[in-house]
């Protein structure tokens, strides 16, 4: 079939991806290459090969991603009978649960079952530990949030616990056992409540996909597969994705190896560096003109990833040609800094770049403390990133909670948040709510019928009724069932939170959002897989001016650009982090956190680092720290910058330091104390 004429569009290297014919297929997409464009155009090109959208699997690592892949791919899709929004495209969490409500059955699990979020899953796991005795240890027993972070690595890397323990949480090893005790307990109870976590969506497809029959039938339902991002993804998506591939090999996979930075969430850059191993005949396609950059900030750049020990080698030239040369500079202490920050930031928007195009990265949120004061002082405008998202926001999970227990009445956890918010119940009127309702067979309208204090009757009440109606309601119209739960908890919002107003409009939110779902079950897997981002109560006072100024760790900053980009704390410490050098693979990931960094940046590039790091109260304290640059800023790094110092001594005020003053014999007065 003859290719489409917006093949001819590509730069050779795109075309040879987007036309590959059928078997595995690894694109090394260097920083600003065009990945996305890449993707979007292969799946555009699949369809228009006469493949069936339906049989096109698109994984992403964010839904949004996703859908404005399928979107910019529709309009190369010129027949009326194929269209991109039959692709399945989505995460792979979201992917997971997809399959699982098909085949939940083979899974082991109820077609009701709910999904839970990263702090629910904190305060379940919690739960399980206070009922195990285990925060009443002799000795510190591990928070929740820790011992979360223990199960979801050990579960995501594969690796045993006692590995996982001694490399990543070794203050934890000594309570190896009784960690061991919670995890089991952790999953017992969740799999007697019908409750799946974000890891379990993973497992429990990952160990589906070990039936061959199971195996067979799911992976028929692809011709292709599609894989963004492959760099981010662990050992669980990989070994779910090579069950996926078993007979049909036609797998596309991009991503980059340089720029690997989340091995805290169990990512390993082994996936993308193995792929040609773990598929045999994989034909590999780099990606090596950058649409992004000017060429002097990618020959800095290719330099800094040129010391990675493991990676696939790649060059990355300009399209957009020559300009400024990178600069480092070298401040006397991190005021400095912060002030030269300050005057580079006003000095490229009074050329025209406004502050939303420049950014400052940082590593480590705390390292921007001290520049937004100065910002503040100068009154410019900025947002950091980062905080608060809607789901974490307590009168959001208070409503989420609600409908979860409409859903799936066996919620232990969602019963306790709930029932809490009633007067005069507490956590052990809770326990004994939720064994009153576990007797009557879980049934939800059965709460009526406890005995509750006389200052709980009312919204006792009023909740059973709010499940008996809820039952009446048709499945098919999860908004009309949202709002009656928010007219339900509007009382209990005013009783708990103080400045409902905001958090209203949240809620008035959700009622929109479930607007085009046929199912509360659809509804609430999007909304805990893919939340929104942010929540109105959060917002502050509104900005004079609609440009600001953005600040960002480098985390955060990924998949971004600017025309200006400030790295700032650019020092052995904090990059790399002294946290992150105890071994050859950490030191690697945070050189690929540099690189990601610096490749952020699109027409100018400044790198600074302070040469002393005051104690906590600068300018109460003259306690500090003198510090090394960025072992990363290697000499061979250093030829391509230009290279400048402030804050200390001009060399006019060294030559007068050093000049003769007879009137100023300052060791003859010191002699002349002791006469």
């Amino acid at each position: 079939m003859q290719n489409p004429a917006w093949v001819d569009e590509l730069n050779p290297r795109q075309r040879e991806a987007v036309t590959h014919g059928d078997g595995p297929l690894l694109v090394v997409a260097g920083a600003g290459s065009g990945k996305t464009r890449t993707l979007v155009c292969r799946v555009a090109y699949l369809i228009a090969q006469g493949n069936i959208p339906e049989r096109i699997l698109l994984l992403t690592f964010t839904r949004r991603a996703a859908d404005d892949m399928l979107r910019r791919a529709s309009p190369h899709v010129t027949s009326q009978s194929a269209t991109t929004q039959r692709v399945w495209g989505g995460t792979f969490h979201a992917f997971a649960n997809r399959i699982l409500r098909i085949y939940a059955r083979p899974a082991g699990l109820s077609g009701g079952f709910s999904v839970i979020d990263r702090s629910d899953a904190e305060d379940f796991l919690n739960v399980v530990r206070d009922e195990l005795g285990l925060s009443r240890k002799g000795k510190r027993f591990p928070q929740k949030a820790t011992c979360m972070d223990i199960y979801s690595r050990r579960v995501n890397s594969t690796n045993e616990l006692d590995e996982v323990l001694a490399r990543h949480y070794p203050w934890c090893a000594e309570w190896g056992a009784e960690l061991s005790t919670l995890f089991k307990t952790y999953v017992e109870r969740k799999q007697q409540q019908g409750v799946l976590d974000y890891d379990d969506l993973l497992l429990y497809l990952y160990h589906l996909l070990e039936d061959p029959r199971m195996a067979r039938s799911i992976e028929e339902r692809f011709d292709h597969v599609l894989v963004d991002e492959y760099q981010d993804t662990n050992r669980i998506q990989s070994g779910i994705l090579a069950r996926l591939r078993n007979s049909n090999r036609n797998i596309m996979v991009v991503g980059d190896d340089a720029q690997s930075i989340y091995g805290f969430r169990s990512a390993t850059v082994r996936n993308i560096l193995d792929f040609p191993i773990q598929f045999p005949g994989t034909t590999v396609v780099t990606l090596e003109q950058n649409y992004r950059s000017l060429q002097p900030i990618l020959t800095t750049t290719n330099r800094v990833i040129a010391q990675a020990q493991d990676r696939y080698s790649k060059d990355l030239w300009a399209t957009r040609g020559d300009g400024s040369r990178p600069e480092l500079i070298t401040c006397g202490n991190e005021s400095d800094e912060d002030n030269e920050v300050v005057r580079l930031v006003l000095e490229h928007h009074e050329q025209g770049i406004p502050l939303r195009r420049q950014a400052v990265l940082f590593r480590a949120a705390s390292h921007s403390t001290s520049l937004e004061l100065a910002l503040t002082r100068k009154n410019i405008p900025f947002r950091k990133y980062g905080g608060l998202r809607f789901l974490e926001a307590g009168h959001v999970k208070d409503v989420v909670s609600l409908l979860r227990l409409i859903e799936n009445p066996r919620d232990e956890i969602a019963w306790f948040r709930v029932l809490q918010l009633i007067s005069g119940i507490g956590p052990q009127t809770a326990r004994q709510m939720i064994r009153h309702i576990a007797a009557h067979g879980f049934d939800a309208t059965s709460i009526g019928s406890f005995k509750a204090p006389a200052a709980a009757w009312d919204s006792i009440g009023r909740l059973a009724t709010l499940f008996r109606d809820a039952s009446t309601i048709t499945a098919h119209t999860p908004n009309t069932l949202i709002e009656r739960v928010t007219t339900f908890y509007t009382p209990l919002l005013e009783q708990h939170y103080d400045n409902p107003g905001p958090r209203q409009q949240d809620l008035e939110h959700l009622v929109q959002l479930s607007a085009g779902y046929d199912s509360l079950r659809a509804f609430l897997d999007d909304l805990i897989l893919d939340p929104p981002i942010s929540t109105a109560d959060l917002a502050g006072a509104p900005l004079k001016d609609d440009d600001w100024l953005v600040l960002t760790t480098i985390h955060s900053a990924k998949g971004l650009e600017w025309d200006v980009v400030y790295l700032i704390h650019a020092a052995d410490g904090c990059l790399p982090s002294d946290m992150a050098t105890g071994s050859r693979e950490e030191i690697d990931e945070e050189l690929r956190l540099t690189y990601v960094a610096m490749t952020r940046a699109r027409d100018f590039l400044y790198v600074l680092w302070p040469l002393r790091f005051f104690g906590r109260t600068p300018g109460i304290t003259d306690r500090h720290i003198f510090v090394q640059r960025s072992r990363f800023l290697s000499d061979k790094v250093l030829e391509t910058m230009e290279r400048r110092s402030i804050g200390r001594a001009s060399d006019d005020d060294i030559e007068w330091m050093h000049a003769d003053d007879p009137d100023r014999d300052i060791a003859a007065r010191i002699r002349d104390i002791w006469k």
